[in-house]
């Protein structure tokens, strides 16, 4: 027979509310074999990075999908979409006019995976010590707008907001969030190495080879109390080097599904199998790529370098040679589907041309070729990133106005790189904290900005930035979304590149794999389960 891919009709945040997950710590569970899932990303403490599990430093997509099966949060997104749901909480909500004071309260008898209770105070401890840590990740900043944190016994919290942020309900559903156990974290120290204390889904052990994780061991918490219903008892992830051995695990039987960083050729030699056990499942998603520009550095402080790139760089190209239909151009740092989305850098720019690339170079007085270097991370986003890259670089170096070099490395180091501003041009990826375009753009121009960049727009900051997070309805804040979108495509601190599909290859005995990556790339591993498969 012939394995087509499963395709499903919208993203998993669009789909309707009826397939939200509900239940708590006594539903799920089948026992048998513990389900084995395939990840290309790479775990590892470091001299830059010695705490890539904890909610007050973590901030990449891989530590985040770790911590969202571990450490449980007052607000989570249902798995059906919509507005985020109380997980850790019975109820939260605005308690005010204007969106200035949040209140939430705990579900009874909440207890953390080793049986302490979970109290209010534990809720205060964990957003008092992120936003005391302040980590370099800059993830902290999600919390920006919290004022002060009050209890009022064992289950009530109350936030105090500097300003009004309708998307804190969101925020609370992020693992900075996370409610954490005080015994197992000091309150000015991150908590080094691998081990994570929560109430979410599972408990957590994780195996290493020296400073490197080979497989983390997911268990059912049997204390857990949510919107999750859990239908496994254990679960592991093992972390591969590389998209060949991940691919030749999950032929042989060794794993039951992976995920993310499938390559397309891997992708299209799978949907194309005959006589298959695996099938591949796509979604779209909210998953973008893009290029980021020092602008302090000589050859880029110039905007009209930065603006002669952007009339050059042919996304459609780009993405038809690299990714095939695995990834769309993108034309604004917010993605097609999401409210407030608009095409700026194509009102900008338009279709790639070159000459007028040369007429605002001369007109500039800069000398060309102009010359830089683009660098990217080798494993973080998948083996694909270098001919992304090689693809860029010819179609600058082709035109004569540039003389570009590239230069990859891996993730470990890239990133404190990229942070302390070594990089004159990165290329990065970006998951979105929560389904809002907001997500797509403050933690980029906003103050302590997650990428440490120097680019400052005041109007953007002091009042676009408020004026969008004051609107309860998403939509009306959709102006104030839109102006952003059109200072950053005339200013271009930011290039936007693609947007990508998600996938997931899974062998036929595994049900609920549909569930386990929604919109925004969070892994769901609480939906497996193991079935029967088919001949």
């Amino acid at each position: 027979m012939n394995r087509k891919p499963l395709v499903l009709p919208a993203a998993i945040g669009l789909l309707a509310s009826v397939l939200a997950a509900c239940g708590g710590s006594d539903s799920g569970g089948d026992g048998g074999d513990a389900i084995a899932v395939g990840t290309t990303d790479r775990f590892t403490a470091s001299k830059e990075a010695p705490a890539p599990f904890d909610p007050a430093y973590a901030y990449d997509v891989g530590a985040w999908n770790v911590l969202r099966q571990t450490v449980q949060t007052l607000m989570a997104m249902p798995n059906g979409g919509g507005d985020p749901t109380p997980e850790a909480a019975e109820e939260c909500g605005f308690t005010d006019s204007g969106n200035e004071r949040y209140a939430c309260t705990l579900r009874k008898d909440l207890k953390f995976s080793n049986g302490d209770p979970v109290t209010a105070e534990d809720v205060k401890f964990s957003i008092d010590r992120a936003l005391q840590i302040k980590a370099d990740t800059g993830v902290f900043a999600l919390l920006s707008t919290v004022d002060a944190v009050e209890t009022k016994g064992d289950r009530e919290v109350i936030f105090h907001l500097k300003s009004a942020d309708a998307t804190f309900p969101f925020k609370l559903s992020t693992p900075v969030a996370g409610i954490l156990n005080p015994k197992d974290y000091a309150k000015n120290k991150l908590r080094d190495g691998f081990d994570v204390s929560g109430s979410g889904p599972y408990s957590l052990k994780a195996e290493t080879s020296g400073d490197d994780v080979t497989k983390i061991v997911f268990t059912k918490n049997p204390y857990y109390q949510g919107i999750s219903d859990v239908k496994n008892d254990k679960v592991e992830l093992r972390s591969f080097e590389d998209t060949e051995s991940m691919g030749a695990a999950i032929d042989k039987g060794d794993i039951d599904m992976m995920t993310r960083t499938m390559s397309p050729e891997q992708i299209k030699k799978l949907q194309n199998a005959e006589d298959s056990k695996i099938d591949v499942i796509e979604q779209p998603g909210l998953e973008i790529r893009y290029i980021g520009f020092d602008v302090e550095k000589p050859s880029l402080k110039d905007k009209a370098v930065r603006q002669a790139i952007a009339h050059i760089v042919n996304r459609g190209e780009l993405t038809n040679k690299v990714y095939g239909t695995g990834a769309d151009p993108l034309y604004s740092m917010v993605p097609a589907t999401v409210t407030g989305h608009a095409n700026s850098f194509f009102n900008e720019y338009g279709e790639p041309d070159v000459a007028k690339a040369k007429d605002l170079l001369t007109a500039a007085n800069i000398t060309t070729p102009v010359k830089f270097t683009m660098n990217y991370t080798t494993d973080h986003y998948g083996s694909a990133t270098k001919a992304e890259f090689e693809t860029l670089q010819k179609q600058l170096n082709d035109t004569g106005l540039f003389d570009v070099d590239i230069k990859g490395e891996k993730w470990e180091t890239y990133r404190p790189k990229q942070r302390e501003g070594k990089f004159a041009v990165y290329g990065m990826g970006w998951f979105p904290d929560f389904p809002d375009a907001e997500t797509f753009l403050t933690p980029f121009l906003d103050k302590d900005n997650t990428i440490a960049s120097p680019y400052v727009n005041k109007r953007i900051r002091e009042t676009l930035i408020p004026e969008s997070r004051r609107e309860a309805d998403r939509l009306s804040a959709s102006k104030s979304i839109e102006e952003i979108q059109k200072i950053v495509a005339d200013d271009v601190p930011l290039l936007p590149l693609w947007q990508g599909k998600q996938y997931v290859a899974v062998r036929d005995d595994i049900t609920g794999a549909e569930y386990a990556l929604n919109s925004s790339a969070t892994l769901q591993l609480w939906e497996l389960g193991r079935g029967v498969g088919s001949d």
